[in-house]
């Protein structure tokens, strides 16, 4: 599956680009008066390979969860417990993405690819009228958390290729069911550390630039965290021209899966929307697996992550909003994703000058 997906990937459409840039020229504005938005629609042009391209609805999140055995080396104030907690909060929509989703009209899909203590489990009886914010739960495990990262690889590689290969299969799932445009989210306890590992090893970037506080720890964490994160390096010397390799030796399962479902987003020419560090970190594994899958992927905000950051600039993606957000579960991509669609309907439905009777300058 991973290979027959990273082969459909193709680049950007020129011509549909062209269109679309000569048509924001005709367009009843000053030319490049919104900014960053025309460039992001005629990227989205390039990816479907038409002028209009389709309009990034309906919104999709796919909420990979998975623990960490980096964890014991006492790299989160949180227990692991409370991934399953959280997930238990996604269900009832009560979480902070629940609410971002309903306002944006997004569905929202929980996929349990490693967590490590037992789930809630969903109501028996379905609701007349289920709120698509409220999540289903898809059962797809393929271990009860990783391996401690600093002792030994997290993952063998047919562990690694499972999770990815499951994120593909989700992508394939919510773009059949109708989506048209897929958002990343995330939850698990500690998994900002491995978020760290990979941005180090795809990028060359020092353990200090790619390593924040995650949940808010205090000094002497983040700088055990740090150390975590140079003694994994160390260990391993992952491989960036082997991103299996290196999702294997220091990823976790909802980064694998996250990187599936860009692949798969990609394979289908179908925009997805990038929330924080963990998505980013993913993204890079993605980009290395394909580098033109970078054209389906918008960065919908700048984490307060700092490997955040650093993993935007290697992929060349600039940022849409930047709040100082760091919950991850999609929130940020969900705020993110009026202006997407603000973008595209530009070209839809403004008028061109020639059709309104206006003269231009």
């Amino acid at each position: 599956m991973l290979e027959t997906t990273v082969a459909a990937i193709r680049p950007a459409d020129e011509a549909a680009m062209a269109a679309a840039r000569e048509l924001h020229g005709r367009l009843t504005k000053p030319a490049g008066s919104l900014g960053a938005l025309e460039e992001l629609s005629v990227r989205l042009a390039g990816l479907a390979g038409v002028c209009p391209p389709p309009l990034p609805e309906p919104a999709a999140v796919a909420i990979f969860a998975g623990d960490h055995g980096v964890h014991a080396q006492g790299v989160s104030p949180w227990p692991q417990e409370v991934t399953a907690q959280m997930i238990g909060n996604f269900l009832a929509g009560g979480a902070v993405v629940n609410a971002f989703a309903r306002q944006a009209g997004a569905s929202v899909t929980v996929v349990d690819v490693g967590v490590a203590t037992p789930l809630p489990t969903e109501p028996a009886a379905e609701p007349a009228v289920r709120d698509p914010a409220v999540p289903r739960l898809v059962a797809a495990s393929v271990r009860r958390g990783t391996r401690d990262l600093t002792a030994t690889a997290a993952l063998t590689r047919d562990e690694a290729l499972a999770a990815v290969q499951t994120g593909i299969r989700i992508a394939d799932e919510l773009i059949d069911a109708g989506a048209g445009i897929l958002l990343t989210g995330d939850m698990g306890i500690g998994n900002t550390t491995p978020a760290a590992v990979l941005i180090a090893a795809f990028t060359g970037a020092d353990p200090l630039d790619t390593t924040g506080r995650g949940t808010g720890v205090d000094d002497p964490t983040y700088a055990r965290k740090v150390a975590v994160v140079r003694a994994a390096l160390a260990r391993h010397t992952p491989d960036p021209a082997d991103p299996l390799g290196v999702l294997a030796a220091v990823g976790g399962l909802e980064h694998a899966a996250l990187a599936g479902l860009i692949l798969g987003a990609a394979a289908r020419r179908t925009p997805v929307l990038l929330d924080g560090v963990i998505a980013v970190s993913a993204a890079l594994a993605a980009a290395a697996f394909a580098p033109e899958a970078v054209c389906a992927m918008v960065a919908g905000h700048r984490s307060a992550e700092p490997g955040a950051t650093v993993a935007l600039r290697h992929l060349g993606l600039d940022p849409l909003i930047d709040l100082g957000l760091r919950l991850g579960e999609g929130t940020g991509a969900l705020l993110a994703l009026p202006v997407v669609t603000g973008a595209v309907r530009v070209l839809h439905e403004v008028a061109t000058f020639d059709s309104a009777g206006v003269v231009e300058k």
